[in-house]
């Protein structure tokens, strides 16, 4: 942000920055900042602007909305209409940031921010790992059903924050030029504590978005470095705590009651039953819930396994039985369209590190790690998961902008 430009359009600037960043902390305060930097780029009168990804979104939100319409409670769906506020996440940090340097800082913020939320998951995990043990409990089956969570409310929104400045931290470290990695010496353990405390979240789903993630960094900064990944999978099981190892085998082996499996199966087939029912238009924002036992196949037996029924455990089924099948085909739409066009932007880079070849490294890292850890679980129903990950988008196409511009790589 160039210190010449006018005063408001500077505060849009700060407060979408700001916004940003915080999610990693609040929800609250990083509405709040979004709200002032919408009505300072209003105000300012600067020009607005929406990356290639809009078309595809405003048919993700014209289809809620008709689906919101035709469902025959539409006062239930609301709190998805209000979610509508958090997509001007896309248009305030696309409109706002104008330099690669202001993506490199907001990288460090996040990971920065997000070593001390995961320092704050951590002294969680211990003072529960504690409170089992004075108890005489079994850690793990204390610790499943009530993980770390940091400042936010659920272990699942703090896993998918955390992976995501993790893959934008380490896309910095191994992509951008030396002369921007005068940081990196605090950035490695930074990264250091959001690895530690994905591991102990013990949630599976983040573990495989964010194993997805490594592997593509990887492959494009060091593939022989693939080989080390078995070594490292290893020495997490074996020399890592016991409920480490546990997790990992419950996918497998799952133990009744304890692990989520067979809830995530039976959440999944009702969801298909919902979608045979109504392929085109779904239940109705909101109104999985309150259906759900209108649709959970007669086979299953009850009562149903210990486990939360208020959505379905996956962005692919859920949307598409809240909301029809054309609306998870807008999503998909989004979703490709963000990795097509950021791959476009990386072949025509040259070879050699760039500030564009680690954003647009880890923004598609980013994508591909959230479409993973969605098969089992609703990510970006979250709002503070969706708001990173629109900044994320946004900075993609930042870059890809500067890409296709010829700009410097400075400016």
């Amino acid at each position: 942000m160039s210190p010449s430009q006018p005063l408001l359009q500077r505060a849009a600037f700060y407060c979408a920055f700001g916004a940003a960043a915080s999610t990693l902390l609040s929800i609250a305060v990083s509405q709040i900042l979004l709200a002032l930097a919408i009505a300072a780029l209003f105000i300012s009168g600067a020009k607005l602007r929406l990356p290639p990804v809009w078309l595809p979104l405003a048919l993700f939100m014209a289809g809620t909305l008709l689906s919101l319409a035709l469902s025959g409670q539409p006062s239930a769906g609301r709190p998805q209409i209000r979610k509508f506020f958090v997509y001007l996440t896309l248009l305030a940090v696309y409109s706002t940031f104008r330099h690669l340097a202001d993506v490199r800082r907001l990288v460090a913020w996040w990971g920065g921010i997000g070593a001390l939320a995961g320092v704050w998951g951590l002294s969680q995990f211990l003072q529960k790992l504690e409170t089992a043990r004075r108890a005489g409990q079994g850690f793990y089956e204390s610790y499943v059903g009530e993980r770390m969570t940091g400042p936010m409310s659920h272990w699942m929104t703090f896993g998918g924050l955390l992976m995501m400045a993790l893959v934008m931290l380490s896309a910095s470290l191994l992509f951008s030029p030396r002369t921007e990695r005068g940081g990196r010496w605090l950035g490695i353990p930074c990264a250091g504590v959001l690895a530690l405390a994905l591991l102990l979240g013990l949630t599976r789903g983040i573990w495989l978005g964010a194993a997805g993630a490594a592997l593509y960094l990887l492959w494009y900064w060091k593939r022989l470095l693939l080989l080390a990944l078995p070594v490292l999978l290893v020495a997490a099981l074996w020399l890592g705590p016991a409920s480490v190892r546990t997790r990992f085998l419950s996918g497998f082996q799952p133990r009744q009651e304890v692990d989520s499996n067979q809830h995530r199966i039976i959440c999944w087939r009702t969801g298909w039953e919902m979608i045979k029912a109504h392929p085109w238009l779904g239940v109705g924002p909101e109104l999985v819930k309150t259906k759900f036992m209108d649709y959970v196949p007669a086979d299953v037996p009850r009562p149903l396994p210990t486990g939360g029924y208020g959505h379905l455990h996956s962005i692919y089924i859920h949307y598409a039985a809240e909301r029809g099948i054309p609306v998870l085909l807008a999503l998909l739409w989004l979703l490709a369209k963000c990795l097509w066009d950021f791959r476009r932007a990386i072949l025509r880079l040259p070879a050699g590190p760039s500030s564009q070849k680690f954003i647009l490294h880890g923004a598609t890292a980013v994508v591909l790690a959230i479409m993973i850890s969605g098969i089992s679980e609703l990510n970006l129903g979250d709002s503070e998961v969706l708001t990173m990950f629109l900044a994320v988008i946004a900075c993609g196409y930042l870059a890809v902008a500067k890409v296709f511009e010829g700009e410097p790589e400075r400016a």
